[in-house]
């Protein structure tokens, strides 16, 4: 980790000279050598840094909108070729390429905050060894290394020595705690914050190799910080953790904001769009008449939950515009009452048991129509005129042809040899 970090050393100036300004607010207020002072003053870098990433998260969210509106193209494809894995993925990267979108850039944010992440690393550990480093002189290095949070220096690790730990005035026991503590809040709130996003902000309707990218990062980034967390100094800790719930913050903020199409974060942001239409009257808020707007251009497009909502509008008698607005419509009322009537009258399906007794009840009357219909025959021949029968024995009747038995030649029947009487 040491040798990672000399490879940022480059920045390291830059990186404590912002810590010591920070410190010159808060040790104002907390004092010097506290460790809420020297705490918050890395707080404070982590929030200007991820301010300053703001460009680049504003870029992942828009290249996670085109993954979304490739989603279809990516169903046909997968359907397409889906025996045959390297064509299909020939035909992603083809994909991808023809309309600019970079599936890693939900890793952007991460590979912009590595420079600054490591620089803060190799500041600490110098802090932590009782070297200058930057703009920490003398004074400033001798006030960090007294600067303690819940008991533990922030220069200090949970793999540290006792000897080590001792010399930074404090225990051994203390320093694990706390580090220990800090590490599992530190992998929770990653997990956490992946797995919202793939719980709520995803349309799991479609699988892509982006869902599958994004579920294997839920489990391998928390894992992967839980195993380096050992190694980072409190105040790194102190760092990504502060980072983490920024993370978490933000993603909470767009899911409720602008959620994916399809997604369940879709759902309960329509849902309460509609509770608001059904106070007020009208869609409130610029954001929310933007998302009406889209809904209303996608026509015919629609997923079932925005059919949904359309249908929900037209309950209230009102309907969409692409404004974004809402208007009276009777025609979109009684279009819901429509389909409503229509799904009322749709026969209920019978249970197994009820199945079961028609069929036993269609089967007998089957069985008892041959009955009467042979009755019937019977009865009919009994009442027949006895005059129908043929005068003459050597001329066989017109309907002898039918009456003959099985087996015997139709039509006149050839006299039988003298011998053979």
């Amino acid at each position: 980790m040491d040798t990672i970090a000399s490879l940022f050393s480059f920045i390291t100036t830059p990186v404590s000279w912002v810590i010591v300004q920070f410190h010159k607010v808060y040790g104002a207020l907390f004092g010097d050598d506290s460790g809420w002072a020297w705490g918050l003053s890395i707080v404070s870098l982590v929030v200007l840094i991820r301010i300053c990433l703001i460009p680049l998260f504003v870029k992942q969210i828009k290249s996670t909108r085109n993954m979304q509106v490739l989603q279809p193209k990516m169903k046909a494809i997968q359907e397409r070729y889906k025996n045959d894995k390297q064509r299909q993925s020939e035909e992603m990267m083809k994909l991808y390429k023809e309309t600019g979108t970079n599936p890693l850039s939900s890793c952007l944010p991460i590979l912009a905050q590595s420079p600054f992440f490591f620089a803060l690393y190799h500041v600490l550990s110098s802090i932590a060894s009782g070297k200058k480093i930057g703009a920490i002189n003398q004074d400033l290095l001798d006030s960090a290394r007294q600067a303690h949070i819940f008991g533990a220096p922030l220069a200090a690790k949970f793999t540290d020595s006792v000897e080590k730990v001792t010399s930074l005035d404090a225990s051994l026991t203390d320093v694990r705690i706390v580090t220990a503590i800090m590490i599992v809040l530190m992998s929770a709130s990653q997990f956490f914050t992946q797995r919202q996003l793939m719980t709520k902000n995803v349309d799991l309707t479609v699988k892509t190799p982006y869902m599958q990218q994004q579920k294997m990062l839920m489990y391998i980034f928390p894992v992967i910080f839980a195993v380096m967390g050992i190694n980072f100094p409190v105040g790194v800790l102190v760092y990504w953790l502060t980072t983490n719930v920024w993370t978490m913050g933000q993603q909470m903020y767009v899911i409720n904001q602008n959620p994916t199409p399809g997604s369940k974060a879709q759902d309960a942001y329509l849902q309460r769009l509609l509770k608001s239409v059904t106070s007020h009257g009208e869609v409130r808020g610029r954001t929310r008449r933007k998302m009406v707007k889209a809904i209303v251009a996608k026509g015919s497009d629609r997923n079932d939950i925005e059919r949904k909502f359309v249908t929900g509008l037209g309950k209230l008698g009102l309907a969409a515009q692409e404004d974004g607005t809402v208007q009276k419509s009777e025609a979109a009322a009684a279009d819901a009452e429509g389909s409503q009537a229509h799904k009322r009258q749709q026969p209920k399906r019978q249970t197994k048991a009820k199945r079961q007794t028609a069929a036993a009840t269609a089967g007998g009357a089957k069985d008892t129509e041959p009955a009467e219909a042979g009755s019937k025959t019977s009865l009919e021949k009994q009442d027949a005129p006895q005059d129908d029968k043929p005068k003459s024995a050597g001329k066989p009747a017109s309907g002898s042809s039918r009456q003959a038995k099985s087996g015997q030649r139709k039509g006149p029947q050839r006299p039988k040899h003298p011998s053979k009487k």
